[in-house]
């Protein structure tokens, strides 16, 4: 005990810069795991309070879950939610790791950081912001490629009325959002790379991209190996802005925009079923566990240095 509060003591200063993280993360991911009852509940409000409704509330078993799945979308929103972050998932390691060695390797750094920061910029902007820049180009009557079209004598599009566009105006959407952080993330690895790697590589006459493929993504593979197992625990959870705001909940939309997420979101708003809605998200968090022990299990059968545990 003695030596623990010694510890504690000696790194008292980075216990103190860790703190406030900490506490959020206490408060905003641990504390809400005791919610998770009301997946099991039918949750009814009590005139004492929320902790008397959790407990009041009538226990239902799997009821919720059976709801969840017994709808006629459940096999629509599950292929939807499954097949975009695949998609996601495959196009935002490779255009990542693509932008990232293209940065490093500008010659120009002071052009490198402009380049990096315009790249970086839209993972700050909000799907709300986001969602009217696309109007912008998609608006039937004002868009600019309605209006490009019209130039070309070709009659204009009704895209929010045409479903088959939008799974590439999603996935372009999607990394154009994500792929600045992505690369800034893999460029601070490249950075950390041992120089003297590339100095050898140089003296036994590779080119650039023999350099590329023989040192920068040998080095970048473990980082590669456990972003990509973080992403497939998520692989069932949504970017809940990027399938309900850019579409702007349009209707017609819904075979190929309605996702677990907005699902639960608008059973939630129309029907007040936060029983449903608790259910939909621990069955969520639920499988992203088990995908990620499994994948990182695979990963360590076939590479154990590569493994994120």
């Amino acid at each position: 005990m003695k030596r623990v509060v010694k510890d504690l003591y000696k790194n008292r200063i980075w216990l103190l810069m860790v703190l406030p993280g900490t506490i959020w993360l206490l408060l905003f991911s641990y504390l809400p795991m005791f919610g998770q009852v009301l997946a099991f509940k039918k949750f009814r409000i009590d005139p004492d309070g929320f902790f008397a409704s959790v407990i009041n509330s009538e226990w239902v078993g799997f009821d919720n879950f059976k709801y969840l799945f017994s709808t006629n979308d459940a096999w629509v929103i599950t292929r939807n939610t499954i097949l975009y972050n695949l998609i996601f998932i495959v196009l935002g390691l490779v255009t990542a790791v693509a932008t990232a060695v293209l940065l490093n390797e500008l010659i120009n750094k002071k052009l490198s950081k402009v380049y990096q920061t315009s790249i970086l910029f839209p993972h700050f902007i909000s799907w709300v912001i986001g969602s009217y820049f696309v109007f912008t180009f998609l608006s039937t009557e004002h868009g600019l490629l309605n209006l490009i079209l019209g130039w070309f004598h070709v009659d204009s599009i009704s895209w929010y009325n045409e479903s088959k566009y939008w799974p590439f105006i999603l996935v372009v959407m999607s990394i154009w959002k994500g792929v600045g952080y992505g690369s800034i993330v893999y460029l601070a690895s490249i950075v950390g790379i041992d120089r003297t790697y590339y100095e050898a590589a140089m003296i036994d006459g590779a080119s650039k991209w023999k350099q590329i493929k023989h040192v920068t993504l040998p080095m970048l593979k473990p980082l590669m190996i456990i972003l990509t197992i973080m992403n497939i625990g998520r692989i069932f959870n949504s970017d809940f802005g990027l399938f309900y705001q850019v579409p702007r909940d349009s209707g017609a939309l819904y075979g190929v925009t309605n996702v677990i997420d907005t699902f639960v979101y608008r059973g939630l708003m129309n029907l007040g079923d936060i029983g449903m809605s608790t259910a939909a998200g621990l069955y969520q968090s639920a499988v992203g566990f088990i995908l990620v022990i499994i994948t990182n299990y695979v990963v360590r059968k076939v590479d154990e240095e590569s493994a994120l545990f």
